[in-house]
């Protein structure tokens, strides 16, 4: 079985030396086996967790669904589709189907990671990665809790959102962060307890021009 994980990863951290402002380097603790997602062969050899309580991304079980959906909405929940949602356990079948009767065919293997629903069926949702890695997830493992993944080699962590504003810290390819706010070009985003203002260009999990309050 191969395996597909996000390599060692870094915050470098802003240091407080005789009144200048230095980037220093910080280890972040990450695993190669909490990178990313693995491929599976079989269907049965990840057992589905069990349902936790019902979060954001949930319908009641008397809630009426809708026959039709309505254009860029999602036929069960009614949310915009496509939306970005989050990984809630540190494991995940993504299946071919929606529906437990299908295999298996990636394992997410990242608490918080950010992933994109394009599609709904019941209980289930089409959810996939930003390298476009995924499938049919149930519901009850994603929350609508939104993170980001640093998709450029060295991001920058400002200030404020601008490009001249003073950088706090440095984030490398693959660290998963936690939104705060957003602004047209600009997420304020906390990771490992680092915060700054990141430009979306930098970032997968949030669309341009979106704003998150």
């Amino acid at each position: 079985m191969d395996m597909r994980s996000g390599g060692g990863m870094r915050l470098a951290a802003a240091v407080l030396v005789t009144g200048w402002m230095v980037l220093g380097q910080a280890a972040w603790a990450q695993s190669s086996t909490e990178g990313g997602l693995e491929p599976v062969e079989g269907s049965d050899t990840v057992a589905e967790p069990a349902p936790p309580e019902p979060q954001p991304d949930a319908v009641p079980a008397d809630a009426t669904v809708p026959q039709v959906a309505l254009p860029g909405r999602g036929q069960v929940t009614n949310l915009p589709l496509p939306r970005y949602v989050t990984l809630k356990t540190g494991e995940g079948n993504a299946r071919r189907g929606p529906g437990l009767s299908h295999r298996i065919d990636w394992v997410f293997k990242r608490a918080g990671m950010p992933l994109k629903v394009t599609a709904e069926y019941e209980n289930w949702r089409r959810v996939e990665d930003q390298e476009g890695f995924g499938g049919w997830v149930h519901y009850s493992l994603l929350s609508g809790v939104r993170s980001v993944v640093i998709v450029a080699e060295l991001a920058d962590f400002r200030a404020a959102p601008d490009p001249q504003a003073e950088v706090v810290a440095r984030a490398e390819r693959g660290v998963v962060a936690r939104v705060q706010q957003c602004a047209p070009d600009w997420c304020r985003i906390s990771a490992e307890g680092e915060k700054g203002w990141v430009i979306k260009a930098a970032l997968w999990g949030v669309d341009p021009g979106e704003i998150i309050d």
